[in-house]
């Protein structure tokens, strides 16, 4: 996967700038952090592509290292906070010790690889005791993602390889990795083609909870214990 990623480095990183991708971003991004309860401290940005949200925790005033496979996303990343320490590192084998991290974030990471329950015992092991883990993954039971799904069939896209979550598997890998007081929404409920993003926008937030089932981002927050 990794070289796929090298691949479409910059096309993936420009699909932010699109109409669409705007509307994506702030959409997940509302969500993401209305659930992360840290405000400050050390954080890890893992499967961190481009570095979208990287960026966006060192606004926010995090100390954060961004992690991932790809060389080319990292080079990317790099160009936006070249003061941010960049590592390209596998999820199976983070080199980081123990007790390292307030915050572990992965965005769209947990879709590209085989084996979830090694990566949740490594993020597991470096967050500090109290530490929470966000991850955020595309649900494929969703409008947009069957779309997507179709779409892959007749030309190569991520989605080709990716293996897709319920909120209910994802909380059942958390709490088998150990984590507590987990829960999980679901945000973006139609599919990219619909028009009236304002419209879109207003159901995503009011449906967050209610119908996360649909979304097709979906986000699953946990801690670690004490």
């Amino acid at each position: 996967m990794a070289e796929y990623f090298d691949k479409i480095a910059y096309r993936y990183d420009d699909w932010y700038k699109t109409k669409v991708g705007q509307y994506v971003d702030r959409t997940e991004k509302k969500l993401v952090f209305s659930m992360i309860k840290s405000r400050n401290g050390k954080a890890l940005d893992l499967g961190c592509g481009t570095g979208n949200y990287t960026l966006e925790l060192y606004m926010r005033g995090f100390d954060v290292v961004g992690v991932d496979l790809s060389e080319e996303m990292l080079k990317i990343a790099r160009t936006k906070l070249p003061r941010v320490k960049f590592i390209r590192a596998n999820a199976y084998s983070l080199p980081f010790k123990e007790n390292t991290f307030d915050l572990v974030l992965s965005i769209t990471m947990f879709e590209f690889i085989h084996k979830p329950e090694l990566a949740l015992n490594e993020i597991y092991r470096v967050l500090r005791p109290g530490g929470e883990v966000v991850i955020g993954t595309m649900n494929g039971k969703s409008l947009w993602f069957i779309f997507k799904r179709i779409k892959s069939l007749f030309e190569e896209t991520a989605y080709r390889y990716a293996r897709f979550y319920t909120p209910n598997e994802l909380e059942r890998l958390m709490k088998g990795a150990g984590f507590e007081d987990v829960e999980s929404k679901g945000i973006i409920f139609f599919p990219s083609f619909f028009p009236f993003v304002k419209l879109a926008e207003r159901l995503d937030e009011k449906f967050s909870d209610k119908l996360k089932n649909l979304g097709a981002f979906i986000l699953v927050r946990g801690v670690k214990g004490d």
